[in-house]
């Protein structure tokens, strides 16, 4: 017979990814410019000429489909620790970095190499539907963790409430998704003196583990306060699917913070697990190019307008939600509690949405803006049919 784990994994499904198939079968009834998908964290824009032009420049540059040292190459990582340490102000170098096929396969990786059965790992609500099962992979618990209700930040009470001594790690996502908020550097602050005190109630390190794909995505001015200045037991996973999408490349990395008691050995477990996982090495052309192109994001002016564009068409028609600080997502709350019941009824005017509940918070659900202008543009009259129906406005 099959892994139960896997029957069971199966028969849970991915809550964005069906609501997406759904979206497909809507396309091809009533067409695709009438169907309006905000599922899939899927980028709209094209790589920008820089990107491609460095596809093209090492493409066929001698050895660039070869192997090379697992952890990555050796000048891509110099560039990544010099670049993280001027963003940073940490001291890190080229052996700090591991160079990893997305940020999925760097928190497997992470994950893999931190936990022993039965520890845990505490988890913000909401959350990456993902997140759950990467800790699970490797025989981990997830301690789940609800963020503040008006503000979607950090619950610092609540976080250090729920360590005990099996806590092996913080899992932490700013800009958030699915809500789009940036975590406070207050919060973050008084996060790491609690946590500081922990470990010494507890005798071992609680590292916190930062997902940080959409570091380079915020709006109005919003900064992303500095996990690793803040967390000396950091480490940080980042890609480029989003700040320069390239989500179908599969490319991104982890970087060490040096403070960490035996980071080397940290380092060298993580070479063996990306191996034993199947990632063996990062994708090598694509190592060079995102190493050109560090200080370019794609996209952003065209996010932040189109986030403001759907933010005001769904408060127009009376929904409740906060402005995004970052990333490509809008949280709004359900109008009925029942929020799975809402997106089924959004259905009805083409609207494809995914609940909240698959991100650890009932009651909301979530909209990616990283689509076209003209799809948001033509949604506006579903959702008023939609608000109407609902007694909004």
């Amino acid at each position: 017979m099959f892994s139960e784990e896997m029957v069971k994994s199966v028969g849970g499904g991915s809550e964005i990814r069906a609501m997406f198939e759904q979206g497909a079968k809507l396309a091809a009834q009533f067409g695709a410019e009438n169907v309006y998908d905000f599922t899939l964290g899927n980028p709209d824009p094209e790589a920008d000429p820089e990107v491609t032009a460095a596809i093209k420049k090492y493409a066929d540059e001698p050895g660039i489909h070869k192997y090379m040292p697992n952890a990555g190459y050796k000048d891509v990582r110099e560039k990544i620790a010099a670049y993280m340490k001027e963003q940073n102000g940490v001291d890190y170098t080229f052996e700090n970095v591991l160079m990893i096929a997305g940020a999925a396969a760097g928190l497997n990786v992470v994950l893999k190499s931190l936990l022993n059965p039965g520890e845990n790992v505490i988890v913000i609500a909401p959350y990456f539907v993902e997140y759950l099962s990467y800790i699970r992979n490797h025989r981990g618990v997830p301690n789940i963790v609800k963020a503040k209700a008006d503000s979607f930040d950090i619950d610092v009470d609540a976080v250090v409430n729920a360590i005990n001594s099996e806590t092996k790690a913080i899992l932490l996502n700013s800009p958030n998704n699915p809500t789009g908020v940036v975590y406070s550097e207050e919060a973050l602050r008084a996060l790491a003196e609690a946590v500081a005190k922990k470990e010494e109630e507890y005798g071992h390190e609680i590292y916190v583990l930062s997902d940080e794909p959409y570091i380079k995505l915020t709006y109005s001015g919003v900064k992303v306060p500095s996990i690793p200045s803040i967390f000396r037991n950091s480490i940080v996973v980042n890609s480029f699917s989003k700040s320069l999408a390239l989500p179908g490349e599969r490319i991104g990395y982890i970087i060490v913070n040096p403070a960490i008691k035996d980071a080397d050995i940290l380092m060298q477990g993580m070479i063996i697990c990306a191996r034993t996982l199947g990632y063996v090495n990062a994708p090598s052309l694509f190592q060079k190019v995102i190493a050109d192109n560090l200080d370019l994001t794609t996209g952003l002016e065209s996010y932040a307008e189109r986030g403001e564009l759907l933010y005001n068409i769904i408060t127009e028609a009376g929904f409740e939600c906060l402005k995004p600080q970052g990333a490509f997502y809008l949280f709004p709350k359900a109008p009925i509690e029942d929020d799975r019941a809402f997106c089924k009824a959004a259905l009805k005017y083409n609207l494809i949405l995914v609940s909240g509940s698959g991100f650890g918070c009932p009651g909301y659900f979530r909209l990616a803006y990283c689509v076209s202008k003209e799809t948001i543009l033509r949604s506006k009259n579903a959702w008023m049919e939609l608000g109407k129906e609902f007694g909004l406005i």
